[in-house]
């Protein structure tokens, strides 16, 4: 299984900062063998994707972005041989929106034609290799541009989520009608640097903590004694993060999301939860 990591801060200066609060709380890596590690970031109004050496340990500094960002989503995970890391390495990028599945899906194959035919021509184009992975970032794409919210600045986050839960469900229910019983492993994050939502489908737990500003930070070497006219003090008294993961050391101080259950979260970095449909 896969590992996710994403975060959405209030202050893009100081993502690196909550990135570390994470140290010997989050696992990044859980498959040994995992080949294909990748991280998204902004930079203004850039999406900057970064992949990562899988021949060395990952950390949390690894995932700091190199810019300024409100946003980062981390993937790592094992691609079959053959598979081209170039093209198949996870977080998938398509205009702002940064999109990673927790997979893969059992006995996909039979599915890939039918869901296939859902995606408009220019979308198709962008699909460049054969994991289930990024069908399923095609297919949330074409619901948002159905609604013609693609590119929308203003986009609700109750909106990208509900997009993003119907998505899964009508993969579910190909599943279904492809004869699988089980609930498959849908757990999916997705951001374009405002939103940041998460989904959880399957057995494989997905978790979610919100940090709350604190003055001191080991990062920027700012504590207790640091002077309150000091311009980092404020600035970290008024930081806040959520943060969603799929694995981590222990469960005291993260909210496990529940089956079905999709995750939005705004600029505001206000919480909500949507029930499944």
């Amino acid at each position: 299984m896969s590992a996710i990591l994403a975060a959405l801060s209030s202050d893009p200066n100081l993502l690196r900062c909550e990135l570390h609060r994470l140290t010997r709380q989050v696992v990044l890596r859980p498959e040994p063998r995992a080949n294909a590690l990748g991280v998204g970031s902004y930079a203004q109004e850039e999406v900057l994707l970064r992949r990562l050496a899988p021949d060395r340990d990952i950390t949390l500094e690894d995932l700091g972005p190199p810019h300024e960002s409100e946003a980062v989503l981390f993937h790592a995970g094992r691609l079959p041989l053959g598979l081209s890391p170039e093209e198949n390495t996870q977080p998938f990028r398509a205009r702002h929106w940064l999109f990673a599945h927790q997979g893969p899906l059992p006995d996909f194959e039979p599915l890939r034609a039918p869901l296939l035919s859902r995606v408009p021509e220019h979308l198709l184009r962008q699909v460049r290799g054969p994991t289930d992975s990024e069908i399923l970032f095609a297919l949330f794409l074409t619901r948002l541009r159905e609604l013609g919210r693609t590119d929308d600045p203003r986009l609700e986050p109750g909106v990208a989520g509900r997009v993003l839960r119907d998505m899964v469900r009508e993969v579910e229910a190909a599943l279904v009608q492809a004869g699988q019983v089980r609930t498959p492993p849908l757990n999916l994050v997705a951001t374009n640097g405002t939103v940041l939502l998460a989904t959880r489908r399957g057995e494989a737990p997905l978790y979610y903590t919100r940090l709350e500003g604190s003055v001191e930070c080991a990062h920027c070497g700012v504590d207790a004694t640091t002077p309150e006219t000091h311009p980092e003090v404020s600035a970290h008294r008024r930081r806040r993060t959520v943060v969603v993961a799929s694995h981590v050391t222990r469960t005291q101080g993260w909210v496990e999301l529940p089956q079905g259950m999709t995750l939005v979260v705004g600029a505001d970095l206000q919480v909500q939860h949507l029930q499944p449909a």
